[in-house]
């Protein structure tokens, strides 16, 4: 139970004032309230508290109140303002060069960086978030109309297309219908998360339209492998995003080198240095280079990012993100 303090009465005190001067030690500047004949009205700003806190502190709001000579009735009223958060967009020209895996190391690494981020897995036609983040099977639930996003076991919360249907069916949507999926993952009740990462569709489609003009991400992040095939559908992605005036945060080159697991020598089966080279040639920052690592596929594979230990395979994607935070702060978005 709540203990309640003792307010010393000023002369020249009414009774809101002493109910005010209760309130303040408890909830400093989130209460303030007036009584009427024997009932105690009081609003209580709950702004950036999960649901454990702002039940806490109206109840410890109660009792002083209630403590308080000739008072028998208490109501209290929550109000909070809207969280503002800001969007980084992961896209790729074309499917297949590792932005779902970019993106989930990227927000866990955020995460450990002390970030409050959560993840939306826009990839409405083939999510992969689930299987990342070992939530597979987890299916989040709703509140006054809106999702409550899951949350993993690395203090990220995610949610994703790939949690309301079973792993194997296929979604067939029409656009209208994927642009609108698309806001109700963005528009969830995220509590405290200030930074969403949005892992989009590979392409330049519906989603991605709908993403920029009703959402408009802080900055995006392209991926692309360094053959020149995926360099050409990269810069596709990169002419969107600065056709809609944003900001690129920069390129990253997955699947950039693979080591010989027996005799350790470096090859580039996909190449190397195309994506910095494009970087260059766009006038955009270059991130970095993630390999082409048997560690980073069976981890992913298991459900477990690389970028939540401290494996030899965390450290491209905690340079990244890095990088990112970096972008963030000095762009003060």
């Amino acid at each position: 139970m709540a203990s309640v303090r003792e307010v010393p009465i000023s002369p020249g005190m009414t009774d809101t004032d002493t109910l005010n001067a209760a309130l303040a030690p408890i909830a400093a500047t989130r209460a303030t309230g007036r009584i009427e004949g024997t009932r105690a009205s009081i609003i209580l700003d709950v702004t950036a508290l999960d649901d454990a806190s702002r039940d806490d502190l109206e109840a410890k709001v109660r009792a002083a109140a209630m403590a308080l000579p000739g008072i028998d009735a208490v109501r209290v009223a929550q109000t909070s303002e809207r969280v503002t958060r800001r969007l980084i967009a992961v896209a790729s020209g074309k499917g297949g060069v590792g932005k779902s895996t970019l993106s989930a190391n990227l927000a866990v690494a955020l995460v450990r960086k002390g970030v409050k981020v959560g993840l939306v897995d826009a990839d409405i036609y083939g999510p992969s978030q689930p299987k990342l983040l070992d939530a597979e099977g987890v299916k989040p639930t709703a509140k006054d109309k809106q999702l409550i996003p899951i949350a993993t076991k690395y203090g990220l919360p995610m949610l994703s297309m790939g949690q309301m249907v079973a792993a194997d069916q296929a979604i067939a949507w029409r656009g209208p219908m994927a642009a609108g999926a698309l806001g109700q993952l963005v528009d969830a009740d995220w509590g405290t998360v200030d930074t969403l990462v949005v892992d989009l569709p590979p392409g330049t489609g519906d989603v991605q339209l709908t993403m920029i003009q009703k959402y408009r991400p802080a900055g995006a992040v392209i991926v692309s492998t360094p053959q020149d095939l995926a360099l050409i559908d990269a810069k596709r992605a990169i002419d969107l995003f600065n056709k809609a005036g944003i900001p690129i945060i920069g390129l990253v080159e997955n699947m950039s080198g693979y080591a010989c697991p027996s005799c350790g020598e470096i090859s580039n089966p996909f190449g190397k240095g195309g994506a910095e080279a494009a970087a260059s040639v766009l006038g955009i920052p270059f991130l970095g280079r993630v390999p082409l690592d048997m560690a980073i596929r069976m981890a992913s594979d298991a459900g477990v990012p690389p970028a939540s230990g401290n494996a030899p395979e965390s450290v491209a994607f905690t340079q990244i993100a890095g990088l990112v935070q970096d972008w963030l702060n000095r762009e003060g978005v």
